[in-house]
């Protein structure tokens, strides 16, 4: 399977990887079938994601995918980023395999768990 620049990048470099240990919101997400499982942990002041950080156990396509999720969702309201689709990412990363789309994008379903505490607050 190839991937493109985009998405290697995102995968050999990823951005905001690690834990935020003061995070206000954490989601998870995983893909019982393939064993990827995202971790998604948020700063938010007022409503708006200040900081976003992943941790990833999975295939390229999933690190790079929250890689760039993380990205995407920082300066937009919890509720602007629960919109985020797993398209998106993929978009964002200039295409990504359509069978890894479904799999192996998590950060949009982490995103729903995080919201979901969000709402409960």
């Amino acid at each position: 399977m190839a991937y493109n620049k985009k998405v290697m990048d995102h995968f050999i470099h990823p951005r905001n990887a690690g834990e935020m240990a003061d995070a206000d919101l954490v989601g998870k997400a995983a893909n019982d079938v393939d064993g990827d499982i995202v971790v998604i942990s948020l700063k938010v002041k007022d409503g708006v994601i200040m900081d976003a950080k992943h941790q990833v156990f999975g295939c390229a396509a999933a690190i790079a995918g929250a890689s760039a999720f993380t990205e995407m969702v920082r300066g937009k309201t919890v509720e602007e980023a629960t919109k985020i689709t797993k398209e998106d990412v993929s978009a964002y990363l200039d295409g990504v395999p359509e069978s890894k789309i479904k799999c192996s994008i998590l950060g949009p379903d982490a995103m729903q768990d995080a919201a979901r505490k969000y709402r409960n607050d």
